[in-house]
């Protein structure tokens, strides 16, 4: 009777302390300001209580010279695998916004969204291009259109194929979807109560898209640098985030120089000062890769585009901003994001502090996914 007792005692308590763990004196960046010394209670997978102090029964984590944060989110990806998915959660990045691709396949990936090693995954669908347009090289069908009375239909089939959000693609190197019919686009997506993003490659287009009221783009433009009356223009009349994507953007002008070197495109650091002159303006900027271009991939090349985003001048908590709450705002993430009472236990601990040396975000102690470890 005593070894029963016993083996009950030891297994309520692990079950107890899987379900209920507290960790205390650690730093804590929230998701919007940074708290030292601070403890999170995590029930059940939910954040249920932030103080200075914890008491009571629970499982015990020593943050001491650690840095908990809210769980990073990729917003600009192209996934083929449920590999991709563990890929990222080892990495911390438990949210990924697939801009692109096959609506069964990813209707089918997302059935991963509650378990514990995957990232949870967010889709537009089949972006929306012209015929022989930019997303229709690539093999796979892909649903096209050309005018804007086509545009009611077209988002109304991708909302029905479980879009979490509608793309447009406006690429003039092929060929590009004419503008009324962007607009029609934008129009349709705002009347179903969802967001739509633009990739454009072009500053006019940009410009034109925004004015159109586009939520965001997800690449900046790499042509030119924009005017400062137009510039000054965008920002005061219109609300938006951009998805610079500047990893992949640095690499493909390297690419582009090798083959042409006389193409006429912003530099690495033409780039950079485009994103600074941005987010001084108050536009929210976001962290995005589109993997698998140039190799890139689905979690630690996150950890570049930040560093990225430093380089251009964001501030260390605005850049971690970029990759947790901003995105969590800009999509309506439910529950992520944030490390606040009520929130999804979605974290990740850290061995050292990022917010002094933003290079030390890959020292990830441990991931946690609804309260739960990830296996890394």
């Amino acid at each position: 009777m005593k070894k029963i007792t016993f083996l009950l005692i030891l297994f309520s308590s692990t079950l107890y302390a899987q379900d209920s763990f507290v960790i205390n004196g650690v730093r804590l960046f929230d998701g919007e300001k940074v708290q030292e010394k601070t403890s999170v209670l995590v029930e059940n997978g939910v954040i249920t209580k932030v103080a200075s102090k914890i008491k009571g029964k629970h499982a015990v984590i020593d943050g001491t010279g650690k840095t908990l944060m809210p769980a990073m989110t990729n917003a600009h990806v192209h996934a083929w695998s449920i590999l991709s998915f563990k890929e990222a959660a080892k990495a911390g990045v438990l949210n990924l916004l697939d801009m692109h691709g096959v609506e069964m396949m990813q209707n089918m990936m997302k059935q991963y969204n509650d378990s514990t090693h995957y990232a949870n995954y967010f889709v537009a669908g089949a972006a929306a291009t012209a015929p022989e347009g930019h997303g229709t090289q690539f093999g796979f069908p892909t649903p096209t259109l050309t005018t804007p009375e086509e545009a009611k239909k077209f988002v109304q089939m991708r909302i029905d194929g479980g879009a979490d959000f509608i793309k447009i693609i406006l690429e003039p190197w092929k060929n590009p979807l004419p503008h009324e019919t962007v607009y029609a686009l934008i129009d349709e997506t705002h009347k179903q109560d969802k967001i739509a993003v633009v990739h454009v490659s072009k500053m006019e287009d940009a410009i034109k898209v925004l004015h159109n009221k586009a939520d965001g783009l997800v690449h900046i433009w790499r042509d030119k640098k924009m005017p400062e009356k137009a510039f000054n223009e965008l920002v005061k009349n219109n609300t938006f985030f951009v998805i610079p994507t500047l990893l992949t953007g640095s690499k493909g002008y390297e690419a582009i120089m090798k083959r042409n070197p006389k193409t006429v495109l912003l530099t690495k650091q033409e780039m950079l000062a485009e994103v600074k002159r941005l987010y001084d303006a108050g536009v929210p900027i976001l962290a995005g890769t589109d993997p698998p271009n140039f190799q890139i991939n689905y979690g630690t090349d996150l950890y570049k585009e930040i560093a990225l985003l430093v380089e251009a001048g964001l501030p260390e908590l605005e850049a971690l901003k970029s990759a947790t709450s901003s995105i969590a705002k800009a999509f309506s993430l439910p529950k992520q994001g944030f490390i606040k009472k009520g929130y999804t236990a979605n974290m990740v601990l850290i061995d050292g502090n990022p917010l002094q040396d933003i290079k030390v975000i890959s020292q990830i102690h441990t991931v946690w996914k609804m309260g739960k470890k990830v296996a890394r």
